[in-house]
């Protein structure tokens, strides 16, 4: 986390607009009307675009196993230093049966112990963060191991959390209730 209150403050619960409502409605009946939603509502037609893609990366359309995607997203986050996204996504990681110990190697990089398969993923999330462009010799990796529209998955699923993480962080989202910061990920104040 970078910022210990947030710049754009998340639309309270009771003082929505018409169209804040509207496009909050579905995340409020599944009870995931969760803080970045709530300040990305200061904008509800651009949230709207937002869901439809999101939605896509985190649903059964995506032909990435849970557990890779999850790996892909939680590696993206902790490179962009996005406290609040680890914090969600540990959560779901764990559902889709990345173990405890995975998690915390997923911070240590490629070379922590992963299969073949793990690190090729974990790489090419330090290639996409860093320099934006998978190189050739992690792309033939990550072909080996996945089908093309995988790879085309990968890197959309990185995309993704690479733009939800830098607005987490440039919109200052605080941690929902019951998610915990960890400490490798409090930049604030940095």
């Amino acid at each position: 986390m970078r910022l210990n209150q947030p710049r754009i403050t998340p639309v309270a619960h009771g003082a929505e607009s018409e169209a804040q409502a509207a496009v909050l409605a579905p995340l409020v009946a599944r009870n995931t009307d969760y803080n970045i939603f709530r300040t990305m509502a200061r904008h509800p037609g651009a949230l709207d675009r937002f869901l439809k893609w999101a939605s896509y990366i985190l649903s059964r359309h995506n032909s990435l196993a849970p557990r890779t995607r999850e790996l892909a997203i939680l590696r993206t986050g902790y490179n962009c230093g996005s406290g609040y996204e680890w914090a969600q996504h540990v959560v779901i990681g764990r559902q889709t049966g990345l173990t405890d110990d995975e998690i915390a190697r997923i911070k240590l990089g490629a070379d922590a112990g992963w299969g073949a398969e793990d690190a090729a993923v974990i790489a090419a999330c330090d290639d996409l963060t860093s320099d934006f462009f998978v190189s050739d010799a992690r792309w033939a990796v990550l072909a080996a191991h996945f089908s093309t529209e995988q790879c085309m998955d990968l890197v959309y699923t990185i995309g993704e959390y690479t733009q939800v993480s830098m607005l987490l962080n440039s919109f200052g989202v605080q941690l929902d209730a019951g998610l915990t910061l960890d400490p490798d990920l409090d930049r604030r104040g940095a």
